[in-house]
């Protein structure tokens, strides 16, 4: 399980680093979205990994899921949500300005 999830981990952070790369404003968005992903994946499972355990103490009960990681990741999900929502607004309204959603790189800084 730990093997599957760590697999799931680097391919989303190498997908993300890949597209962040791209001189285009949609794929760069799609990056950091998978990036976001794999940071909520990763915080999710430094809260141990376990299967049909209840999330909250009680008795008779010796193995529990901690809530804190889902938390986390929950309010990871609903800000990554809303910042993604505001830079694809950004990204449109540079489209719809511009006609063309190439990030350009001034010949200066090259």
């Amino acid at each position: 399980m730990e093997l599957l999830v760590a697999s799931a981990i680097g391919v989303l952070t190498a997908a993300g680093v890949y597209l962040i790369l791209r001189l285009r404003a949609f794929p760069v968005i799609l990056g950091t979205a998978m990036l976001s992903y794999a940071v909520n994946v990763f915080l999710f499972s430094a809260g141990r990994l376990t299967i049909n355990a209840p999330p909250i103490l009680q008795k008779g009960v010796e193995t529990y899921a901690d809530p804190l990681p889902q938390a986390l990741v929950l309010t990871a999900i609903v800000i990554s949500f809303g910042m993604t929502a505001v830079v694809v607004m950004i990204a449109l309204g540079a489209f719809l300005e511009t006609g063309d959603d190439a990030i350009d790189i001034p010949e200066e800084d090259k």
